[in-house]
C-alpha cells in the first residue's frame, strides 16, 4: 500500500519521465500554471497608465474590458494587484513587483524582434519631423535608394517626444528640443544653425535691412527670433506688424512668398538659399539644438541604421557646406 505522499512522488515522477520522452506534455503543464497572456498585456498598459479608460484606448478595447481582464488576472494569481480608491486606482506591492517583470519582458520580445527585422529584409521605418520631412528629406532619398537599393525606407512625419513601443518605428529623427528616455540610443547627425530669411524683393537695392522687416512667426517656435536677437547680441529695432503661422513649415513658405523674414534652420532653407528664393544677409549662427537620430537598439547592431546615419551626416555635410 501507497500513503498519499508515496502517490504524489510516484505521479511527480511519472509526469517527469513522460516530459522527457514527450516535451509537450511538460509544455501543456507550464500553460495550464501560466496567466492569460492577453491579461498580462492589460494588466501591464494599466499599471503603466494608471488609468484603465487610457489603457483601454491604447489597446483598442473598452474600459469594462480592461476590467474584466484585471479582475480575471487577479483571480488566476490569489491577489490584489490595484487598489481602488476614489476613482482612482494604485498598484499594490504585488502590481507593482509584476509591473516591473512584464516591463523587461515586454522590452526583451520588443528588442529580439527588432533585431530579426534588422537582420532580413524588413523595411526600415522612420519618424521625422514634418517640416524636416517636406523640405529636406522626401527630395534627397531617392539618393539614399540609389546608393542603397537593398534597404526600403518607410517615412512617417511625427516630432516631439517618441514612444517605439506604440508607433512600431526603427528610427526617429528629431530637434533636439525635448528630454527623451535614457534608455534610448542616440547620435548626433548635425548641429543646427538658423539665421534670418527672407524674399530677395524685400531688401532693397540688395540692402542689409532683414531685421528691420516684418516678422514671420512660427506657432512651434514662439521664441525663434527672441533667442536669434539674443543669441548673436544684435541690436533689434522691433519692426512692427507680422504673422504667425501653425507650422514651422508654413513660415518658410510665407517667408518665400514675400511676407516678411522668418528664422530658418540652415539645412531646412538652403535649397531655397542656393536657388534663389530666399536670401540670408545675416548668415546662419549656432543655436545650441542639434538634429539627433534616436533608436531603442545600439546603431551598431544594425546595418540599415548605420548606413542611414551615414548617409544623413554626408547629405547634411553637402547641404551647408
Amino acid at each position: 500500500m501507497c500513503g498519499d505522499e508515496d502517490i504524489s512522488a510516484i505521479a511527480f515522477a511519472d509526469k517527469t519521465i513522460n516530459s522527457d520522452r514527450n516535451p509537450s506534455l511538460y509544455l501543456t503543464d507550464m500553460a495550464a500554471r501560466f496567466p492569460s497572456l492577453s491579461a498580462l498585456r492589460v494588466f501591464e498598459a494599466a499599471a503603466r497608465h494608471l488609468n484603465f479608460g487610457r489603457a483601454g484606448d491604447e489597446l483598442f478595447v473598452t474600459h469594462s474590458a480592461v476590467s474584466k481582464q484585471i479582475r480575471l488576472l487577479e483571480e488566476d494569481l490569489g491577489v490584489a494587484l490595484f487598489e481602488r480608491r476614489n476613482r482612482a486606482v494604485f498598484l499594490t506591492d504585488s502590481g507593482r513587483r509584476l509591473l516591473v517583470t512584464m516591463s523587461e519582458v515586454f522590452r526583451q520580445i520588443s528588442e529580439c524582434c527588432d533585431e530579426i527585422k534588422g537582420g532580413g529584409s524588413a523595411p526600415l521605418v522612420l519618424s521625422c519631423e514634418p517640416t524636416f520631412t517636406q523640405r529636406w528629406l522626401i527630395r534627397r532619398l531617392p539618393l539614399f535608394n540609389a546608393l542603397h537599393p537593398e534597404i526600403e525606407v518607410h517615412v512617417l512625419a511625427a516630432g516631439g517626444p517618441v514612444n517605439f513601443d506604440r508607433s512600431h518605428i526603427d528610427l526617429a529623427l528629431r530637434r533636439s528640443d525635448f528630454s527623451w528616455p535614457p534608455e534610448l540610443f542616440m547620435e548626433t547627425v548635425v548641429e543646427e544653425r538658423v539665421g534670418p530669411v527672407c524674399a530677395p524683393s524685400l531688401l532693397a537695392s540688395g540692402g542689409n535691412d532683414i531685421l528691420s522687416l516684418p516678422r514671420i512667426h512660427s506657432a512651434t517656435r514662439r521664441d525663434a527670433w527672441t533667442r536669434y536677437i539674443a543669441d548673436n547680441q544684435i541690436g533689434d529695432p522691433n519692426p512692427p506688424g507680422g504673422q504667425v503661422f501653425e507650422h514651422f513649415y508654413l513660415s518658410i513658405e510665407a517667408a518665400i512668398a514675400g511676407l516678411g523674414a522668418a528664422i530658418g534652420p540652415e539645412p531646412l532653407v538652403a535649397d531655397a538659399v542656393e536657388s534663389g528664393q530666399l536670401v540670408a544677409p545675416q548668415g546662419f549662427s549656432n543655436n545650441g539644438y542639434s538634429y539627433i537620430l534616436l533608436s531603442r537598439l545600439p546603431f551598431e547592431r544594425d546595418t540599415r541604421k548605420r548606413s542611414f546615419l551615414s548617409w544623413l551626416r554626408r547629405q547634411f555635410t553637402q547641404t551647408i557646406g
